[in-house]
């Protein structure tokens, strides 16, 4: 029998279970695709919860704005009383300008999830620029207050993507209650930020446990020797290196199979799901040496710089670049010359980019996409 670690997300006194689910990657009707398969993704969530999941994440955006749908859906029957329900305020959407803007937002998002109120709203995907041109320019933050005295949500928070030294402005506004940030083995930049957080009473939630997939992929031959014992995968190591961090409130996970939730449900209710065994710690290391030493690539996978005016499909495009850098999967060529010619690698190969910059504006991560869309081309071109 499982049995579900809970931890206080900070000042609110609310506790959550240490695994969340997040619902950016629910499985779909066809690979590649948004569409969502429904009745999987219904009965997937509702599995979660019932295995003691208690905290929900979603976005305006995600799954091409189905997913606040489904999540909805997951919450009928009683679940919606079972769960901090988590979604953000697209602030970053090019047509976001004015301050009535939140108000839509929030009231379109309330009725996609059919439900009364939001537990969290976050805004989402904050930089230095979004931070000043869009919640403080345009006040997000007393519109935020003056929805939460008339009880459309119960606390305000941010997603994150910029510099630890932004991140810090943030929390000292003292506005928020929840930061949701990236932080996994590949890309620690923000720990000293979740001890800063938390000292100030902010609940912490952690995307990318798993490094956008990368950690529960296999891994190639030469890091066998970091894998656990019985393992095929980082995953177990990966959510363990999330968690040992105690100024962390919840590791976000993005299920798309049975598999993978019940995988990560045995990994986060084991009694040392928070401390270090025997050489765990040193092999976190070795694998965050080894992937920085293949790959200068810190793609996630989000999707945020999809769709492409031009049908480029840069999330697969990255997926096999990063295939073939770090895991030596030769077959990643054969998988990019199928870009455009099956129906589960649709869209184009990298060479039809056109350069004109729209999905380095939506990149979270600030990747200079269009030079690395030529890399990827050099590298996964047959000859």
């Amino acid at each position: 029998m499982r049995i579900m670690q809970y931890r206080k997300l900070g000042k609110t006194g609310i506790k959550v279970s240490a695994l969340g689910f997040g619902c950016m990657r629910l499985p779909t009707l066809a690979p590649g695709k948004p569409k969502i398969d429904r009745e999987r993704a219904i009965n997937l969530i509702r599995e979660g919860i019932d295995s003691g999941i208690n905290y929900v994440d979603t976005a305006h955006m995600y799954h091409d704005k189905e997913s606040e749908i489904v999540v909805g859906l997951a919450l009928k029957d009683g679940y919606r009383e079972r769960v901090t329900l988590v979604t953000k305020c697209p602030v970053f959407y090019n047509d976001f300008k004015e301050s009535s803007h939140f108000d839509y937002y929030l009231d379109e998002q309330l009725e996609k999830l059919d439900v009364e109120y939001l537990d969290f709203y976050l805004m989402h995907g904050l930089d230095a620029k979004s931070f000043k041109e869009k919640v403080q320019d345009l006040k997000l933050v007393e519109s935020a207050m003056a929805a939460k005295e008339i009880g459309k949500i119960k606390h305000l928070g941010f997603s994150f993507h910029d510099k630890p030294e932004v991140l810090k402005e943030i929390i000292d506004t003292g506005h928020f209650d929840l930061m949701l940030i990236q932080y996994n083995i590949l890309d620690q930049v923000n720990e000293e930020m979740t001890a800063y957080a938390a000292k100030k009473g902010m609940g912490v939630a952690v995307m990318g446990s798993v490094g956008g997939g990368r950690l529960a992929g296999a891994p190639p031959e030469s890091m066998h020797q970091w894998l656990s014992e019985g393992r095929e995968n980082f995953a177990d190591l990966a959510l363990k290196f999330v968690l040992t961090n105690p100024n962390i409130s919840v590791a976000l996970s993005g299920m798309g199979s049975e598999e993978m939730l019940r995988d990560n449900l045995s990994l986060v209710s084991r009694d040392d799901y928070n401390r270090y065994l025997g050489t765990e710690k040193e092999r976190i290391d070795k694998i965050a040496s080894k992937f920085k030493e293949l790959s200068d690539l810190v793609c996630t996978g989000c999707g945020y710089c999809m769709p492409c005016p031009n049908e480029v499909n840069i999330k697969l495009v990255f997926e096999y670049m990063i295939r073939y850098q770090i895991y030596g999967q030769e077959e990643a060529k054969n998988w990019y010359s199928n870009i455009g010619k099956v129906n589960w690698a649709p869209g184009k190969t990298a060479d039809s980019c056109i350069e004109c910059q729209e999905c380095l504006e939506k990149c979270p991560q600030k990747i200079p996409i269009i030079d690395q869309l030529k890399e990827a081309h050099l590298l996964l071109a047959l000859e």
